[in-house]
């Protein structure tokens, strides 16, 4: 990470779906919302934000709540899709937005797919990175089950967070597999109950990775892998055609892991750029 970089966005602390939720809002033109996941916050997108900005766009990029500098709620059922997808919502009325066009990777695309699901009058278009429709995600097959392990091991209270922190975070640092991150991370996840709240997420919402029928989706969706994606199998991507019926448009970057926009970005960023326009 390059120590500072997210420090010179203008931050502002927003009261949404009675959250506060601090929001990154930079940039004029045709508003686009950036989703980041787990164990990310607005950072994430520190390489794409300057890239759109440029490029005419006005960029909306939440931590989401209990993430990074948003307000930390402690019930698990605080994290509910429900109330996840009521924040998003509330934060485009707060901010006068109709419409956006939606970025979302991890666990962000898992709620960028039940918000067009949910709202498709407020996108003009979805481009999700790593997460497939979540109708695709749960019928992904042995190996996406395998691949997602941890969503088991997340729901043993306090066991999961005493695990990952082993080490000095070592064990964190080898779930994750991506070292030139891991000091952010543990810097940003150190601070008391904000390992938790991200993995609260998992536990509040465990019924979304079982097999089930999801409403289809209105909105054109761009999606984009990465072959070096530990978590995730392009199957579940690819079959996420089935379920959009605006069009959807298959993305693959070679040679980046999960976090693909941070790990690729020369290759990543020029794909967003084409697929907003």
């Amino acid at each position: 990470m390059r120590e500072g970089a997210e420090m010179n966005f203008p931050h502002k602390l927003l009261r949404v779906n009675g959250v506060e939720l601090n929001v990154i809002d930079v940039g004029a033109g045709e508003p686009v919302l950036l989703l980041h996941g787990f164990p990310d916050t607005h950072a994430v997108w520190r390489e794409q934000i300057p890239a759109l900005v440029a490029a005419g766009y006005r960029v909306i990029a939440p931590d989401t709540r209990g993430c990074g500098d948003s307000q930390l709620l402690t019930r698990v059922a605080d994290y509910q899709i429900k109330q996840l997808i009521a924040d998003l919502v509330a934060l485009l009325d707060v901010l006068g937005l109709d419409k956006v066009k939606l970025v979302a990777h991890d666990w962000g695309a898992v709620i960028g797919w039940q918000l067009v699901m949910a709202h498709p009058q407020r996108i003009m278009r979805y481009i999700a990175l790593s997460v497939g429709h979540p109708s695709a995600y749960g019928r992904g097959g042995l190996v996406q089950k395998l691949k997602g392990y941890y969503v088991v091991l997340f729901q043993l209270r306090g066991f999961a967070e005493w695990l990952l922190r082993l080490g000095n975070w070592k064990v964190f640092g080898l779930f994750t597999g991506f070292p030139q991150e891991l000091s952010h991370w543990r810097r940003v996840l150190s601070r008391p109950g904000r390992l938790m709240a991200g993995i609260n997420y998992y536990r509040a919402n465990l019924q979304l990775i079982l097999p089930r029928s999801y409403p289809r989706v209105s909105v054109p969706v761009t999606g984009i892998f990465s072959d070096g994606d530990r978590f995730l199998t392009e199957r579940q991507m690819l079959a996420s055609a089935d379920y959009c019926d605006a069009g959807f448009r298959y993305l693959r970057v070679n040679g980046a892991n999960h976090w693909l926009q941070l790990d690729a970005p020369e290759q990543v960023t020029p794909l967003i750029l084409a697929a907003l326009a």
